[in-house]
């Protein structure tokens, strides 16, 4: 069983797949590893890294593709659609590929690996059950992005979090609103509860209160009826226009009084939906920061533009797309335990076993045996 890791070729993509305490546990699972040159690099793991606990370094990608059966990367196609196409022509038909594919947007990226004949394993479909905690890589990478989303607004905000005492007088704590209560969400607000901003949050799910109180912050309470905002997995659902109307109107007056507002309300193959508009940043006091986590997707404000900051109305909007790479050497640790975790699940007395009854293997298969295998990707494309 020998498992690829290749370099990683989306733009300003820093992490890997795969550490040398991965390797180790892969190794005493019964695989083999082989790491494509400098693929660590950019996370601050070096080829003698690998090479220490047993891995084969290849210095060319080609060359990786062949030896291994399963590659493993943080982006597969869909998640990297140009570059990722020239790994397609290196696979076989038959490899195993795993990483984020996102495949619920790419029909395209879908219909290529099926017409390759690969077996195409998307992490971010993997379910949100107990038995798969440890492979959750959507949860792994949003608890990250959550707490650098409030670095991002701490380190642009002219004011500090903290109330502070001072022999010149009192400075007042920044006042910090947090719009979606997913994983990205708590860790935001234990964040800027750790640094010591006033913080309040709010969620289309009610039942999200009880977590968002307990972590010290304020829940803030709509009337918009959302009964049913909750889907099986565990996440927020899109909602109609009327809703997402009537919840602006509500969040209008929070957003005024905040110093940041922090957006995190993504929903897996759609576009962002709009939460925070420019009328609502134009009440804002000048010198505030919105902070938008879900820029990747379009975003929640209306005036985030992916990877920039824009300035509108004295109030900064920042756009970063893929937080966790910009925190390459953690994100690498714990994707790379997601991945491990994952490998060892689809391995069985040393060989390899693509078991459809097992919940996590059968929900996160996308490609299989020529043909699309994920039911909620056929739904969502129509095929």
């Amino acid at each position: 069983m020998i498992v690829g890791i290749p370099k990683e070729t989306f733009h300003n993509e820093n992490r890997v797949a795969l550490v040398p305490a991965g390797v180790k546990e892969l190794t005493k699972a019964g695989f083999s590893v082989v790491v494509e040159s400098q693929a660590g690099a950019n996370a601050g793991f070096p080829d003698t890294a690998y090479e220490e606990v047993g891995a084969e370094i290849v210095e060319k990608r080609d060359a990786l593709y062949k030896k291994a059966e399963i590659v493993a990367q943080v982006r597969g196609l869909g998640a990297n659609p140009d570059e990722g196409k020239k790994d397609v022509k290196l696979m076989r038909k038959g490899q195993i590929n795993i990483g984020f594919m996102d495949p619920l947007s790419s029909k395209e990226a879908v219909k290529t690996l099926q017409g390759a004949d690969v077996t195409s394993f998307a992490m971010e479909l993997v379910p949100r059950i107990t038995r798969a905690q440890s492979m959750d890589a959507l949860s792994s990478m949003a608890n990250l992005a959550g707490y650098k989303a409030v670095i991002l607004a701490a380190d642009r905000l002219p004011k500090i979090f903290p109330m502070m005492m001072t022999a010149a007088g009192t400075i007042i704590a920044a006042k910090v609103f947090i719009v979606g209560v997913g994983v990205a969400g708590l860790q935001a607000i234990a964040t800027a509860r750790r640094l010591g901003a006033i913080v309040h949050a709010y969620d289309i799910r009610p039942a999200v209160k009880e977590q968002v109180e307990s972590l010290g912050a304020k829940f803030v309470e709509m009337d918009l009826g959302t009964a049913g905002a909750e889907d099986k997995g565990g996440y927020a659902k899109a909602m109609d226009e009327e809703f997402y109307e009537k919840q602006r109107e509500l969040m209008t007056r929070v957003v005024a009084e905040s110093d940041v507002v922090i957006t995190t309300a993504a929903v897996p193959g759609r576009k962002a939906p709009i939460l925070v508009t420019e009328e609502m940043v134009k009440g804002m006091q000048p010198g505030s920061v919105v902070v938008d986590i879900a820029a990747e997707r379009g975003g929640n404000c209306e005036i985030t533009e992916a990877d920039k900051v824009v300035v509108k109305h004295g109030v900064s909007i920042i756009g970063t797309t893929n937080l966790p790479s910009g925190m390459a050497y953690n994100a690498s640790q714990t994707y790379s335990k997601n991945v491990t975790n994952f490998l060892k699940l689809l391995a069985s007395d040393g060989k390899i076993e693509i078991n459809l009854e097992d919940e996590i293997l059968r929900d996160s298969l996308v490609t299989h045996e020529g043909s699309v295998a994920n039911e909620r990707v056929k739904e969502v494309h129509g095929l």
